[in-house]
C-alpha cells in the first residue's frame, strides 16, 4: 500500500494535537490549554476510514512562547508540509477569525497541496454560526468538528480520504506483518537523547536544544536498519518528582515511565561528563523493575575521550560506571558520541545481538547438567542447617509476543527460601557464560517441592508450595447430609 501522509497544522492553542489524538484513536499527544505545548512532529496511524494513512502532529506556527524554540518548530512545520500528500489547517471556532490564521492561509494557498479547513471546537450545536465567518479564508473544502466532543470525526476521515491519493491494499495473504522492536531511548533532561535519536536516523527529526526539557512527548518513529523493523521511542527526560515544575512535565514524565513499560528494550543515555547521577539510578531501577533488557550508553564520549585515551584509564571509567549501575549488570555499556556520530553503528549491532540472543532456547537436558555442574562447584551456603537442593530445572515457555522474550527458567527445589542473592547470582553467571542472553534479564520463577508432604510419593507430582490444601478422602457417614 502507498504511503499516504496527513499534517496537522495551524496556530497555537486550536486543539492540534487533540484532533490527533482522535483521529490516532489513542492519547499519544500532550493536550495542554498553554500554547506551544507541542514541539516535534510526532507521527501515528489512522486506522479509522478504508484504508490507514500516516498523521503528523506539529507544533503552533507563531506562537511567541519558548522564543528560543520558535525557528526550529517553524522548521518542523515546513519539513511536516513538505512530507504530507494533504494538510489539515485547523481553526478555533470559539476564538473566532485572526490575523495569524489568515498569514497561515496565505502560506498554505501557496504550497499547492490540498487543504481541507477544519473548524474546531464547534462542541454543540450553538455553536455553528461561529464557522461561518472562516468561509473568508477562501478554502473549498472545509469542516466543522469538536475533536473533544468526537463531533464529527467519522465525516472528517471519509472527507481526508476524499483528497488523498487512492491506495490499494497489497496483502499476501501468507505473509504476516512485522512486528518492529521497539526502543524506549530514556534518560534524565539533557543527555542527548534526541541528539541519539537524530543520529540513527541521520535526519533533524526531533529537537535539539541545550535547554533541558525540549522534548515533552514520547515520539514514535518508525526505523528500519539492514531490512530490519524498529520503532525508536524518544522520550521526554525523566527528572526528579521534586523538581518537576508543572503539570505538562507532569504529564512527560509520565509518559516516559509507560514508555519503559510498553517498550521491548530500553537503551538508556548517559551523559559522560556527569558520570552516574541519583537520577540516572532511578530511571534504571524503573528499567531493572520493568524486567526490561537494557543496553546502556554513555553519550557525549567526545568531551571526556582525552581523558580515557589509554586501555587502563578507560577500563577504569567504565568499571565505575558499571558498579554504580550494579543492578543492570546484564546489560551492555558502550561509549558513544551523537554529535561526532561516533559508536551509532555499534549500539545498533548491540540492540541486533540482544535480539539475536533472546531467541535462545537451553533445551532441559544440558540445562540440567548445567545446573549441576555448577553447584557441584561452589555448593550453595547451608543456612539453619540446610541447604539449597536443585531438583529439576527447565526453560518456560515464552508468555509474550515482545521480538525481545525474556528467559524464564522454572526450577524445582527445596525450599526457595535457601536461595540467598548472591548465589542467585552465581547461578545467573553460570548461565551466561554458557549462553550469554547479552542485554537480557533472566527471570528465575522457584518451585518448591518438600517431600515430607503425605501423598506426594517424595519430590515427584508435589504441588508447589503455597497451594491448596490436598482434599480429605474421607468417607462421609451413613445417614450423613454430605
Amino acid at each position: 500500500m502507498s504511503e499516504r501522509t496527513v499534517a496537522i497544522v495551524g496556530r497555537p492553542n486550536v486543539g492540534k494535537s487533540a484532533l490527533f489524538n482522535r483521529l490516532a484513536g489513542k492519547k499519544i499527544s500532550i493536550v495542554h490549554d498553554r500554547p506551544g505545548v507541542t514541539r516535534d512532529r510526532i507521527a501515528a496511524s489512522c486506522k479509522l476510514g478504508n484504508f490507514p494513512f500516516t498523521l503528523l502532529d506539529t507544533g503552533g506556527i507563531g506562537t511567541k512562547v519558548d522564543a528560543e524554540f520558535t525557528r526550529q518548530v517553524h522548521a518542523e512545520v515546513d519539513l511536516a508540509m513538505d512530507a504530507a500528500e494533504v494538510l489539515l489547517f485547523v481553526v478555533d471556532a470559539q476564538s473566532g477569525l485572526t490575523p495569524l490564521d489568515r498569514d497561515l492561509a496565505g502560506k498554505l494557498r501557496r504550497i499547492g497541496k490540498p487543504v481541507l479547513l477544519v473548524i474546531n471546537k464547534v462542541d454543540v450545536d450553538q455553536h455553528a454560526p461561529h464557522a461561518a465567518e472562516f468561509s473568508q479564508l477562501g478554502f473549498t473544502d472545509q469542516m466543522a468538528i469538536s475533536a473533544e466532543h468526537n463531533r464529527g470525526i467519522l465525516p472528517l476521515v471519509a472527507w481526508i480520504e476524499r483528497l488523498l491519493p487512492s491506495s490499494e491494499p497489497q496483502t499476501d495473504p501468507e505473509t504476516e506483518p512485522e512486528t518492529p522492536v521497539k526502543i524506549a531511548i530514556v534518560g534524565r533532561p539533557n543527555v542527548g537523547k534526541s541528539s541519539l535519536t537524530n543520529a540513527f536516523l541521520e535526519d533533524q527529526r526531533t529537537l535539539v536544544s541545550d535547554i533541558a526539557g525540549t522534548t515533552r512527548d514520547a515520539i514514535d518513529i518508525p526505523y528500519r536498519r539492514h531490512g530490519n523493523p524498529y520503532l525508536l521511542i524518544d522520550t521526554a527526560g525523566i527528572r526528579s518528582r521534586s523538581k518537576v515544575s508543572d503539570s505538562v512535565e507532569v504529564f512527560s514524565v509520565m509518559r516516559s515511565e509507560t514508555s519503559i513499560k510498553r517498550a521491548d528494550l530500553c537503551l538508556l543515555v548517559l551523559d559522560a561528563t556527569a558520570g552516574v547521577t541519583a537520577q540516572d539510578k532511578k530511571i534504571a531501577g524503573l528499567i531493572h523493575a520493568a524486567r526490561k533488557p537494557c543496553v546502556v550508553t554513555i553519550n557525549k564520549w567526545d568531551l571526556v575521550r582525552e581523558h580515557t585515551q589509554d586501555k587502563e584509564s578507560l577500563s577504569a571509567f567504565l568499571d565505575h560506571i558499571r558498579a554504580q549501575l550494579f543492578f543492570l549488570d546484564y546489560a551492555p555499556v558502550l561509549l558513544a558520541s551523537a554529535k561526532t556520530g561516533a559508536e551509532m553503528t555499534r549500539i545498533f549491532k548491540t540492540i541486533e545481538r540482544v535480539h539475536r540472543e533472546s531467541q535462545t532456547r537451553i533445551a532441559t537436558g544440558p540445562l540440567n547438567r548445567l545446573f549441576a555442574e555448577a553447584i557441584a562447584r561452589h555448593p550453595a551456603p547451608i543456612q539453619s542447617g540446610r541447604r539449597f537442593k536443585l531438583l529439576y530445572a527447565t526453560q518456560a515457555e515464552t508468555r509474550t509476543r515482545s521480538p525481545i522474550p525474556i528467559p524464564e527458567l522454572v526450577l524445582f527445589c527445596n525450599d526457595e527460601k535457601l536461595l540467598p542473592e548472591n548465589y542467585r547470582k552465581y547461578l545467573d553467571a553460570q548461565i551466561r557464560a554458557a549462553h550469554p542472553f547479552t542485554g537480557i534479564p533472566i527471570l528465575f520463577h522457584l518451585r518448591a517441592r518438600d517431600p515430607k508432604t503425605p501423598g506426594s510419593g517424595g519430590s515427584r507430582g508435589k504441588k508447589p508450595a503455597g497451594g491448596p490444601a490436598p482434599r480429605s478422602r474421607r468417607r462421609p457417614e451413613k445417614g450423613s447430609d454430605a
